[in-house]
């Protein structure tokens, strides 16, 4: 598409470009359609991108970057001299790739630092409802969102290109996460020892790190329990977390053991990309608004998903066979608080019905047949 836009960044003159997005692990996944895009049209542009260490495994592979920069956020809770000699290391590192292109995909305020230290031609960022001297001195393009209706995270990512004249194609749009061939393999080995075939198993992952957007264990139990009881196998998974894992025991312990022990819990013991290439292999995915969801859309598998406070319209599932279950009777959803008046729970979740829950699971199920998986990267 020809771009119109007086400013815009002649990509062909790009040889190098930082990419940075410091957010959480389903944020960062996100981004993965601005790699595509940009190298798609630039195929000679180096892109980096810079990410926490902890959500690096949501980058790793991905074919259109070359390189990925991390920081850990260890560094200060390890003291003020690993926090320098961090950070030392971090900026040699980048400086020595002499970007000439940085989009900064949040409003973290490292983006001036950057934009700084780096001395990139051109520097994109999302404009700030402020006008700051110091972001208007050291970007020269800033991005705008809608302010009276909502867009997706993957588009406002996006928009970031589209204000440079770089317009992405629709297959750009897909998210980009490859599991790699190890984490296959695991998995591989794991369905085997349980007994589950690919791609005949439902994956559940009812918790998050924020509670407040999590289903009652009540509703999550008897909705596996319904999902067992129709002669489905199910797997459940969960982080590391000791709150995910008292959600998932107290699921479990609501369930008669004969339904039960149909139910494989593997909370706590896959890698992310280990969570990636399980779910790559599940017949769909149900689960709440957190990174698994956004995992499960990368793999196209089904998703059904349950929204509370966040709002489904910029965070739901993307580019993948979904339903999305909301409360109609809370018309003050999406508030993005959490919990209702700040007090950690819910209510537009708590008091869905799993009646209607189910409905929308087996109609997913019913949509979608025996649709072939999406062609994956190991």
């Amino acid at each position: 598409m020809q771009s119109y836009l007086p400013d815009a960044v002649p990509l062909s003159e790009i040889r190098r470009a930082l990419v940075t997005k410091l957010r959480h692990h389903g944020d960062v996944l996100l981004t993965s359609p601005v790699f595509t895009t940009l190298k798609r049209l630039a195929p000679q542009i180096e892109i980096d991108a810079l990410v926490y260490r902890d959500t690096l495994p949501m980058l790793a592979n991905h074919p259109s970057i070359a390189q990925i920069h991390v920081i850990d956020r260890d560094w200060k809770r390890r003291g003020l001299r690993t926090q320098v000699a961090g950070e030392w290391a971090l900026y040699r590192t980048l400086r020595a790739r002499n970007y000439e292109l940085l989009i900064h995909l949040t409003e973290h305020p490292r983006g001036v630092t950057l934009a700084h230290l780096l001395r990139p031609r051109f520097a994109v960022t999302r404009e700030r409802p402020r006008n700051e001297w110091l972001w208007r001195r050291r970007f020269t393009h800033f991005y705008r969102l809608p302010q009276r209706t909502p867009r997706h995270a993957v588009e406002a990512n996006l928009d970031a290109l589209r204000r440079i004249g770089a317009y992405p194609e629709a297959a750009d749009k897909q998210l980009v996460l490859v599991p790699g061939a190890p984490a296959h393999a695991r998995i591989d080995v794991l369905l085997h020892e349980h007994g589950i075939a690919a791609g005949d198993f439902i994956q559940a992952h009812p918790g998050s790190r924020w509670m407040f957007k999590c289903a009652p264990a009540m509703l999550s139990a008897e909705l596996f329990a319904r999902i067992v009881r129709a002669g489905r196998r199910l797997v459940i998974t969960g982080a590391p977390d000791a709150r995910e894992r008292a959600l998932v025991d107290a699921i479990l312990a609501l369930i008669e053991p004969a339904t039960r022990a149909r139910i494989v819990d593997l909370t706590g013991a896959l890698s992310l990309q280990e969570l990636a290439a399980l779910t790559a292999n599940a017949r769909a995915f149900v689960g709440v608004d957190t990174a698994p969801m956004h995992i499960a859309a990368a793999m196209g598998t089904p998703t059904l998903a349950l929204f509370g406070p966040s709002g489904e319209n910029e965070w739901g599932p993307w580019g993948v066979p979904q339903r999305v279950v909301v409360s109609r009777a809370h018309p003050c959803r999406p508030c993005g608080l959490d919990g209702c008046g700040g007090g950690k729970v819910s209510e537009c979740l708590t008091t869905l019905g799993v009646d209607d829950v189910h409905a929308q699971f087996e109609a997913l199920l019913s949509e979608t047949g025996a649709a072939a998986p999406r062609p994956l990267l190991r």
